[in-house]
């Protein structure tokens, strides 16, 4: 048995030994033919899962002189855009709502260097889709010249204008307002300028920020 098993090692060195040899002794191999193989693969795209989105109807508006009450002012008025906030999410966290704001810039014209500050911007929003209470819009804003009608005499007072981030709709549980899907919003706009104001083509952008927060 020891004599076959060294015949069969002995054996297969030698081929081995050969096999070097022979390896040794090879030129350089001459490519004969080749082809190639495409690969393809298909990847769906990834079922979405919905989002909080907001939209407006028109990227801008325009405010048309109305009758004043007070000779020391020139008002004008018109509205926003309606705005829509949608909600198609599978899932919403728990203990969050959205609220949108709007904060203006001050009124320039191109053709007098006078402006008429944020503060003189004045709105009153309205929600337009009806609901159950899941939302809400926000208080009125009055041009900063104006009596408040709400907070008068407090750091609450409403008569700041748009110069700051004011509330144009609220949900208070993003939960509880999602069935719905959408909700629209929009709001009467009052400008007043003072009576001397130069005449001219005046300019201001509205920032519309949508919000979700943790409570």
């Amino acid at each position: 048995m020891k004599t076959k098993e060294l015949l069969a090692r002995t054996a297969l060195g030698a081929l081995g030994g050969a096999m070097l040899v022979g390896m040794a002794g090879v030129a350089v191999a001459a490519e004969l033919e080749a082809d190639d193989v495409a690969v393809n693969v298909t990847i769906d795209p990834v079922a979405p899962v919905g989002a909080l989105t907001m939209t407006v109807d028109a990227a801008s508006t325009t405010l048309t002189e109305a009758e004043s009450d007070d000779a020391a002012y020139r008002v004008f008025a018109g509205a926003l855009p309606t705005v829509t906030v949608s909600d198609d999410r599978a899932e919403v966290p728990a203990s969050v709502y959205w609220y949108v704001t709007g904060q203006s810039s001050a009124f320039t014209s191109g053709s007098t260097s006078d402006t008429i500050g944020a503060d003189r911007l004045g709105w009153t929003p309205a929600l337009i889709t009806p609901g159950n209470g899941e939302v809400a819009e926000g208080d009125p804003t009055v041009p900063s010249v104006d009596e408040a009608t709400q907070g008068a005499g407090t750091p609450g007072a409403n008569n700041v204008g748009l110069a700051g981030e004011e509330l144009l709709a609220l949900a208070l549980d993003s939960a509880d307002a999602r069935p719905t899907g959408s909700w629209s919003a929009n709001a009467a706009l009052t400008l007043k300028a003072d009576a001397d104001v130069s005449p001219g083509a005046y300019a201001a952008t509205i920032t519309l920020t949508l919000w979700e927060d943790e409570q």
